[in-house]
């Protein structure tokens, strides 16, 4: 759920790499080079196409080239546009990626009036990162796990699917109520073909200074914690107390503003926010956990977007 900020379309918008040792080679090159060789096979996932709005279309990605095109869009946006610190490899790659990238279905959303040089395939303009639980769980985890402690949470809700949503971005042109909304109705159509119960996922703050956060960040914890059930807390390592200030202190108006769209956009649907908020070095930000479970978004967007997602399936 690692976003770069977008302003604000009344629905959802959006917002802001380990590997074994080789004996001779450095560890960045075989993670970033020789490991890339040979992927994992990734979940599948079928029909391709999601959906279309004018000429912007959602689909899954199809091939190796169709998941480089994302990780050189993510690069772009969290290296160029956001503060990710770029290690050689990236710099080198000009791409971001992790292991996750091989298990993981990725959404992507095309311009078809516009083309790329490489193959002459439309230009790529927002992706979203998909793993559900199932293939998570074959493959060492979530990633959020590594900031969060998610195995109650899991263990609580055994007989529910869970979903996390991850490394989302869109090109600054489009962030705009269509692309975005085409974005989220990919997500939507994901969800109800795979049957999922709950969405998770971390979602940034641009930063790290606390001092400036802290209206924020004890806003949801005031205002947005996850009651019980839902409840998942950082690491104890990593925890930052989000209680900060007191309700009273708070100016809700101008906080609510204040807020990141992307999250913004979840406490709308239903979302709630975990325990502790972390801090991301390698992307400088502060994140949080968001817990979404289906049954709690509310019934406007579902009427929306459709109970089987067909407000823009494609024809």
């Amino acid at each position: 759920m690692r976003i770069d900020g977008l302003t604000g379309p009344e629905l959802i918008s959006a917002e802001a790499c380990k590997r074994r040792d080789v004996s001779w080679a450095p560890e960045w090159l075989t993670r970033d080079f020789i490991d890339g060789l040979s992927h994992k096979p990734r979940q599948q996932s079928s029909p391709s196409n999601r959906g279309a709005l004018g000429c912007l279309e959602v689909s899954l990605a199809r091939d190796e080239r169709d998941i480089k095109r994302l990780q050189k869009l993510r690069y772009e946006i969290f290296y160029g546009h956001g503060r990710a610190i770029c290690n050689l490899a990236s710099r080198l790659t000009r791409r971001d990626k992790d292991h996750f990238d091989g298990i993981c279905d990725h959404l992507m959303v095309i311009d078809r009036s516009r083309r790329q040089w490489t193959a002459s395939r439309p230009s790529v303009i927002g992706t979203y990162r998909l793993l559900r639980q199932d293939v998570a769980e074959k493959h060492g985890g979530f990633y959020s796990a590594r900031e969060f402690d998610i195995t109650d949470l899991l263990q609580r809700h055994a007989g529910l699917r869970f979903l996390e949503l991850g490394r989302s971005c869109v090109l600054p042109a489009y962030r705009s109520k269509r692309a975005i909304e085409l974005l989220w109705h990919g997500v939507w159509s994901y969800v109800r073909e795979h049957q999922i119960d709950v969405m998770i996922g971390c979602a940034s703050f641009e930063g790290t200074d606390l001092a400036q956060l802290r209206h924020q960040i004890s806003f949801l914890h005031h205002f947005a914690r996850a009651p019980p059930p839902w409840r998942a807390a950082a690491h104890s390592s990593r925890q930052i107390e989000m209680n900060m200030m007191a309700t009273s202190e708070i100016d809700i108006r101008r906080v609510w503003r204040e807020l990141p769209p992307l999250i913004r956009g979840y406490l709308r649907v239903g979302a709630f926010v975990g325990d502790g908020a972390v801090i991301d070095s390698q992307f400088g930000t502060t994140d949080v956990l968001i817990v979404l479970p289906v049954a709690q978004i509310n019934s406007r967007y579902i009427r929306h977007f459709g109970m089987d997602a067909q407000r823009y399936a494609a024809a």
